[in-house]
Parts: C-alpha cells; structure tokens; sequence
C-alpha cells in the first residue's frame, strides 16, 4: 500500500473522476458510504446520537452526505452544524446541503456569524467534517474555538479522513489545542505519512483505512517514496532451503556485543540471530561475559577480547559475510577505537545498533565509511543524536532520509511504525509489532535477526525490511501468549520460529 503525499491525493481524485467517467459529487457519495458503513458497523445502535461539524469544503461535503445516509438508515437523533462564515461552498458540499435541507427529522444549524454549541454527552458520537487533508495552516479564531470545544467534551469523535487542522505530512507551526484528538479516524483509501508520528496519535486515535475505488491507474502513475509493507509483500521474500544444504550456505555472522554487565544484549542478540537461520555465529565478547554466553547459547562460538570487561580490539571478519556491533557495547574510550578500526578493517556488510551508535554520533564522518550494504538501526534518540534534535516525526524522517542518501547505507528508524530506508529515497513502513515491545533488549533482538538474514546472502533492503517484519510478528505472538505489560525480549526471541514458519506459510500460499 503505497502513501501518498496530500498533492497528489487530489490530483488522484481527479484523475479517478476522468478515468472511470463520474462526476465528482458521485465519488464524494462513494466516500461517504464507505465512510457510513464503518461508522455503522461500530454504533449500530439506531438510538446513537451523532453530532456532525461540517466545515464550507469538500470535507464538510463528506460529513453532509454522512448524515443524510445516516437518516436514510434509520438513525433517529442526527444533528448537523455547518460552517459557513464567508458565504460560500466548495460546489459539492452546497449539492450535499441542498440534498440535506429537506430532511426536516435532521437538525440543521447554518452558522454563518453566531454559533450555538450544541450539547455534547458521552453518549453522543461527534463526527469531524471541518477540514481534510488539504490543509496547508493551523486553525485560528472561530474554527479554533470550535475545535476546543469538541475536544473538551465528553463525546466519542469519529474523523472523516483526517483529524480536522492536522496536515497529511509535516505539521506546519503546530497549535495542538486547534486539533480535533479524534477518538477513531476513518482514512480514505490509504493513510497519511502524519498518522506514522508519535506526536500525532492523540488526535488521530485508532485509524482504519476504507477502500473508496480510487482509480489504480492514477495511483500507479503517481511517484511516491513512501509504502506499508504488510503480509501481502512478504511470503515472497523468504528464500527456500534446499534438501541437501549444510550450515556454511546459511552464511558465518560475527556479533561484537556485551561489556561487563551488558552480557544480556549480547545473548539477546545471538539468540535471536540463531532462531533467524544463520548458519555459523561467532560472538566477540570481554571475557567476563564468556561463561555467560557458553551456558546461554551453547550452539555459538566465542571470540574473546583482551580486555577482561569491554571490546577494545577490532575483529578480523574476511571469512564472514555479515558483521553486527553495537549491544550493550558500552562507551568507553577503548571501545570508541576498537570501532572505529571494525568500520575501517570490515569489507562485508555491517549492522550497527545501540552503543555502536552513541560512539559514531561523535564521528559522524564515519557512517560515510561504512562497507557496502550496511545499515543502522536507531531508535528515535539516536537517530536525533546522529542528526541532530528534530522537532518532530517528519523532520526525523527527513533527516534520516537525507543521511541514508549522503552515507549510501540502509537506515531501520524504530518506531511503532519502523520505517525502513534505502538509499535511494525508498521508504517502507512497518505494520508488525505492539506497544509490549517497548522493553528493555527488543532492540538488540532486531540487530540478530537482520544479521541472520545479511549472513544467509540476502541483499540488505530485503534483509531489513523482512527482519522487521518478523521481529514485529514475533512481537506479537508473544503479546498473545503473555500480554504486552508481561512480555521481554526474551519471549519475543522464543517466538520468532513460529513467526519464521508463518512467513514461510504465507510464501507457499
């Protein structure tokens, strides 16, 4: 599912209205109806009071037909404000009113100058036709007041395509009170990239994507850098094993992790690149850690450092095909140069994750040095150490798209939806994973996984882009057996076999 930016969603809506020979008016009706029949399914209690606030635009249009289509199936309490304070509607929202006004069981309110706020309960159900995707300021003065005012009651919000003053990519001079915080969005045809950021989820809520018939042609003809990736993209990516293969074609993976009481990141790490397929793990670790990793992982070898309690010597890694480094490495200064001369002297491709990262944001230069067909794996604050502080989502991904461009390496940005960037200016979202994952060494069983799928000979946009997969998938298997407040990275690592085997299930289908 490709995400479009808010431009080229009107010039697809147009595009639609040519190709398939309907006039505007019908694919707004298509919108509302797919729009209606969600709402329906969700309050299909014929005594449901809805409130709908319909703003002068093509937006308010959508929330007129809604209530007409909400009469016409029998819903008795349905009451309609609409504004229209310079005296004039987008074509179709005044051909949706004119529709509307006859219908005298609805109640009708024109606000022109005064508003009349209406009585908002928590019984009632507030649909959000003020503004849509084409949004290019904040809400001020009269519009803004209503907002506030919605927000501030009781009553369950239901958004019509988006929240009502957020923008469909980066929020321009933000005012959060001028933001509906919608209870439930239903989003038409695909989501917008603002739905993805953190700092948005309290306005957009749960979010449901309805297929309104959107012209195919017209979206395949539409440049985007921006796509989910779900089931659908992923049963084909998994390689199949051969009958007679040994463990040297499942590749030879080199993980540098752990420092005096960090040994767990390290055997996260390993175990979860050993449950991932690789063939041959060895794992770089102080000799502290040794016995530690022996007993918990006793299918890896071990390589041990000089130094008794951190890495402080790089690793020769000709005979591997991947390299990871990064988990519960630590910051000391032995370990900075032991890093840096891992980057220098490594050929195959690398993973570089945790306290790898913190060590490289002091050398920035350093990530152009990376060898071919490495990636990072940084988590928000990282990303912001190694960019600099960004003010938002979108910044964050810009920036992030921008460095994958200028070091020519992959960048996994974790979030609850792990966005996956390629050099080229590719991006994919991530739909796995739940909010239990949020614990502590989650991170360094992602760095396992995709070292697993470098070492098997996988390229790396295919390696990330199915580790995450997996691991999110992994993540919610283990949400379903223990809860996400229960869950660790360690039930997280005990499911990735029954996640792999639903990847491979999905590639024989």
């Amino acid at each position: 599912m490709y995400l479009f930016p808010t431009h080229l969603i009107r010039e697809i809506d147009e595009a639609t209205v040519l190709h398939q020979g309907i006039a505007s008016i019908d694919l707004m009706e298509r919108a509302a109806l797919a729009f209606t029949e969600a709402l329906t399914e969700r309050w299909s209690d014929l005594a449901t009071p809805f409130v709908l606030f319909a703003g002068p635009g093509n937006n308010g249009g959508d929330a007129l037909a809604v209530a007409r289509l909400l009469h016409q199936r029998g819903y008795r309490s349905i009451e309609v404000v609409l504004f229209n304070p310079k005296g004039h509607l987008s074509a179709d929202c005044q051909m949706n009113c004119d529709r509307l006004v006859p219908l005298t069981d609805i109640r009708f309110q024109m606000v022109d100058r005064q508003f009349i706020p209406p009585t908002l309960t928590n019984e009632h159900v507030v649909i959000d036709g003020l503004f849509g995707s084409g949004l290019d300021r904040p809400l001020t003065g009269g519009f803004a007041g209503v907002v506030r005012y919605i927000n501030a009651s009781p009553a369950t919000v239901v958004a019509i395509d988006i929240p009502s003053g957020l923008m469909g990519e980066e929020q321009v001079e933000s005012s959060s009170p001028a933001i509906i915080q919608a209870d439930v969005t239903f989003t038409f045809q695909f989501p917008k990239l603002s739905f993805l950021f953190a700092e948005n989820a309290p306005y957009v809520g749960e979010w449901q994507v309805l297929d309104i018939g959107l012209s195919e042609e017209a979206m395949a003809e539409k440049r985007t850098p921006w796509q989910m990736q779900d089931e659908e993209s992923m049963g084909g990516l998994l390689k199949p094993r051969a009958r007679f293969a040994h463990k040297g074609d499942f590749g030879r993976a080199l993980l540098i992790a752990g420092s005096q009481g960090m040994a767990g990141a390290s055997v996260l790490a390993a175990k979860a690149a050993m449950k991932s397929g690789v063939g041959l793990l060895t794992v770089h670790l102080p000799f502290c850690n040794n016995l530690v990793m022996q007993t918990a992982v006793p299918e890896v070898m071990t390589h041990i450092d000089y130094s008794e309690t951190c890495f402080s010597e790089w690793v020769e890694a000709e005979k591997m095909q991947a390299v990871a480094v990064g988990p519960g490495l630590g910051q000391r200064p032995e370990t900075e140069g032991a890093l840096l001369d891992q980057i220098e002297n490594t050929l195959c491709p690398m993973v570089v994750d945790a306290d790898a990262l913190n060590i490289l944001a002091g050398h920035r230069s350093e990530l152009g040095h990376l060898p071919k067909g490495s990636l990072i794996t940084p988590h928000p604050g990282e990303m912001d150490r190694l960019v600099g502080r960004c003010q938002s989502g979108y910044e964050r991904l810009m920036k992030a798209m921008e460095l994958a461009r200028k070091a020519q390496i992959h960048i996994v940005l974790k979030g609850a939806y792990t966005a996956i960037i390629a050099p080229n200016g590719h991006c994919w979202f991530n739909t796995t994973g739940n909010p239990g994952m949020a614990t502590a060494g989650s991170g360094d069983v992602l760095t396992g996984v995709i070292l697993a799928l470098l070492a098997q000979g996988y390229d790396t946009l295919t390696a990330a882009r199915l580790g995450v997969y997996v691991h999110g998938l992994a993540g919610d298997l283990a949400a379903k057996k223990e809860g996400e407040i229960g869950m660790t990275a360690s039930t997280i690592v005990e499911a990735l076999p029954y996640a792999w085997r639903m990847v491979q299930q999905l590639g024989n289908a």
